[in-house]
């Protein structure tokens, strides 16, 4: 996940490791509100309280810091994923994870959308290695939806007919899609109506026994 993600590295004393992440977690909640592009260096220099030296001696330009930006932002969200989805292995499970991604979002009436998505439209055009992280990061979220339905297929709960790697494209491709409807909104709404779409085409591959599992 790291590779690629900045400059060379450079050997860092505990205080040295302490300053970097702040500086990264201080440009990822700007380039939130934001944006990447309406973040500036002077702004990540206020907000994470150090100088210009220090910025510097980690990171030799904003490419390289939005770049540490999409390594921490993608860690927080797989990591709460796998948190979230590792445990799914029935459609009510992928039901209740449906339900914690909408609340969670309808607190900020869309604001924002989601933090990788928002990342990927700005940069994706303008950064091949910041690109390259990003599809990555995307791929493996859709293997964890992937290797969710495969839990529910191998349970008996989805039929066997069901392609669960095109259906987890197509669910991650709908909340992706939901977020931004939402984020244009100010409410959550559009991105319920886009989840509970896909949910339903994978529900149509349930067995007729699980079918309310």
């Amino acid at each position: 996940m790291n590779e690629n993600s900045d400059q060379s590295p450079v050997r860092l004393t505990a205080r040295g490791k302490k300053t970097r992440t702040r500086i990264v977690a201080a440009a990822a909640d700007l380039m939130r509100v934001q944006g990447v592009g309406g973040t500036t260096l002077d702004d990540v220099m206020v907000a994470s309280g150090v100088s210009k030296s220090q910025l510097y001696r980690h990171f030799e330009d904003k490419n390289a810091l939005v770049r540490a930006v999409v390594t921490h932002v993608g860690e927080f969200v797989i990591t709460r994923e796998t948190n979230m989805l590792g445990k799914v292995s029935t459609l009510a499970g992928l039901r209740r994870w449906r339900d914690s991604l909408v609340k969670a979002n309808a607190l900020r009436h869309g604001m924002y959308g989601c933090a990788l998505g928002a990342l990927a439209g700005e940069v994706s055009d303008h950064d091949v290695v910041a690109r390259g992280m990003l599809d990555q990061l995307f791929r493996a979220w859709q293997r964890l939806i992937s290797e969710a339905l495969e839990r529910m297929q191998r349970a008996g709960a989805l039929n066997e007919s069901a392609d669960t790697a095109r259906l987890a494209v197509g669910f991650l491709a709908s909340l992706q899609g939901g977020y931004l409807l939402a984020q244009t909104a100010r409410d959550v709404e559009p991105m319920a109506i886009a989840i509970d779409v896909a949910l339903a085409h994978i529900e149509s591959y349930a067995t007729s026994d699980r079918a309310a599992s």
